[in-house]
């Protein structure tokens, strides 16, 4: 469930968005993307224009059955090398899904991947589309990253969300997640009040705000711990202690949505 209001999504959306656009403004969209090795850097951008797009079209027509993601995956049919047709690609969508947002309302009820949630559902997804795919981008450029606190905290929020789906903890799979003993604990080194705890002991995964001991404690900065989750590089600023299988289990099984 968004902890945000759909408002506080929306504004979020526009200056991430808005971020994204002055950190590539005349860059070449010909650089290949390190952290998305299949894309250049014009392509990273189309997706992410696609994706407001995609969420955009599921808002505006009340979809209450899946879209079609063409416009998400579709990134490669364009010959367009300007990075001003690419700015206002990145604007033009994220204005749209702004505009479609506040026209439906909180109140809305859409299809949504996990079933049942608020339309805000939507625009937490989008954000952190846009956050995660800025840090690609600035690693193609080699440019300084950074995400203000509560923009991370709620990322990682919802990842632990998506940790929970029974999609995660599959019993009939070949390795199972659950099991006695099995804790993960995260920890933000620069901020100290914020700590999250994946209990996997019982019946289905649980997670809460709090510390503890663990069979694997993750520490680091709080947004190298957000991009962690995604599979981004940051092995050299986060530390993790403990079971490193059990860590890289939940990672990969809490990240099946991704591949989807």
């Amino acid at each position: 469930m968004p902890r945000w209001s759909l408002d506080r999504y929306r504004a979020e959306i526009l200056a991430q968005t808005d971020l994204l656009r002055a950190l590539v403004k005349d860059s070449d969209p010909t650089v290949r993307v390190p952290t998305c090795p299949e894309w250049n850097l014009g392509q990273l951008l189309r997706h992410v224009g696609g994706t407001h797009r995609w969420a955009e079209t599921i808002v505006r027509t009340r979809a209450t059955e899946l879209v079609p993601d063409d416009l998400v995956n579709d990134v490669f049919g364009y010959g367009d090398k300007d990075p001003a047709v690419l700015d206002a690609w990145l604007a033009d969508g994220a204005r749209a899904l702004d505009e479609a947002l506040a026209e439906a309302g909180p109140d809305v009820r859409v299809w949504t991947v996990v079933p049942d949630q608020p339309l805000a559902f939507w625009a937490r997804r989008m954000l952190f589309e846009t956050v995660v795919h800025r840090a690609d981008a600035a690693w193609t450029l080699g440019a300084r990253y950074e995400v203000e606190a509560a923009v991370a905290r709620d990322g990682l929020d919802e990842w632990m969300g998506f940790g929970t789906l029974p999609e995660v903890y599959d019993v009939a799979a070949a390795e199972p997640l659950l099991g006695a003993g099995r804790t993960l604990h995260f920890r933000a080194t620069d901020q100290p009040a914020d700590e999250w705890l994946v209990d996997l002991t019982g019946d289905a995964p649980t997670w809460q705000h709090t510390g503890g001991d663990a069979a694997v404690t993750v520490s680091g900065p709080l947004a190298d711990l957000l991009l962690l989750v995604y599979g981004r590089p940051v092995d050299e600023r986060v530390e993790v202690s403990g079971d490193t299988a059990l860590l890289g289990l939940w990672l990969e099984r809490t990240g099946f949505w991704l591949h989807e």
